[in-house]
């Protein structure tokens, strides 16, 4: 992927001249051009120039099944427009109501390119673990010659350094944190929220909270409302949560977790809707995080 330190001008423009229309967007010295519309563009997405092309495309939508996160198709074709044409038609393709199209300026882009491509993003969005994926299989494609792979993978790290500038954070890395390790995007000390039994560790990672593998959360708060109860029930369903097998009121966590929000980590760990910035404390102390970042500022 692209060096996240180095500055990039992403160009984006409006192609309608509204924010919610059709966009296209393009990086200095990159071969590459994203399309991105609402289902309802659909119309005029594949009367486009770049959507006759051999391309990759994402349909994006809610999941249904696990509200709190996306859900994505990866598809990819010699006529983009044909194969948008033919998904919209297809009932079990109802959840999307974005399509983001990616194709090469140049026209370089063979159909043995476009399938490492589209293998290659399912591997990603797989292994990134933050939308769950519509494609019934995962097609293996490994025929490209070295450097073509080479040339690919360049690709695929601009790609990768756009998609959550339009609001697609499908692809972006995993984050890993622990104890003894820095992230060198972690952006504060380590939090911790200790009531009620639990001993969780959470710390800031870029634009997300990240609670430490091996932190434990609450079992059964019997909580009259937790707004995310329905992230919980998820990460217990990916295996992310499970019971301690010292203490069965007790969660675990089998792996760094990340969140969108404190809230939405705080109510995790405590079963029960809870304020974040006051929740987490800087570990070893009483100082909660509003009052950490009120000092930063």
């Amino acid at each position: 992927m692209a060096d996240p330190a180095q500055g990039r001008t992403i160009r984006i423009f409006l192609v309608d001249g509204k924010p919610t229309g059709i966009l296209t967007a393009e990086i200095g010295n990159w071969s590459g051009k994203i399309v991105v519309g609402g289902r309802t563009d659909l119309p005029e997405i594949v009367r486009r120039s770049e959507c006759g092309k051999t391309g990759i495309y994402f349909l994006i939508g809610s999941d249904i099944g696990s509200p709190q996160r996306m859900k994505v198709y990866v598809g990819e074709g010699d006529s983009v427009s044909d194969r948008l044409k033919k998904h919209n038609a297809d009932g079990s393709k109802d959840f999307f109501d974005r399509v983001c199209v990616v194709v090469s300026k140049d026209e370089n882009l063979t159909k043995a390119h476009a399938r490492y491509l589209e293998s290659r993003f399912i591997e990603i969005i797989k292994a990134a673990g933050r939308a769950g994926l519509a494609n019934g299989n995962e097609p293996a494609f490994d025929l490209l010659p070295e450097s073509d792979r080479a040339d690919m993978e360049g690709f695929i790290g601009h790609v990768r350094l756009v998609l959550p500038v339009l609001g697609f954070d499908i692809a972006r890395e995993p984050v890993s944190i622990s104890v003894a390790t820095k992230s060198p995007e972690r952006t504060g000390p380590i939090f911790r929220i200790t009531s009620v039994g639990v001993d969780a560790r959470m710390s800031p990672v870029a634009d997300e909270y990240v609670v430490h593998k091996g932190s434990t959360a609450r079992a059964d708060a019997k909580a009259a409302y937790n707004a995310y109860q329905g992230l919980r029930d998820q990460l217990k369903a990916e295996g992310k949560l499970v019971v301690s097998a010292q203490n069965p009121s007790l969660l675990v966590f089998t792996e760094d977790v990340p969140f969108a929000s404190l809230s939405a980590a705080a109510a995790v760990v405590l079963d029960r809707q809870a304020a974040g910035p006051s929740e987490w404390k800087v570990d070893g102390s009483k100082i909660s995080y509003a009052e950490w970042q009120q000092a930063q500022l």
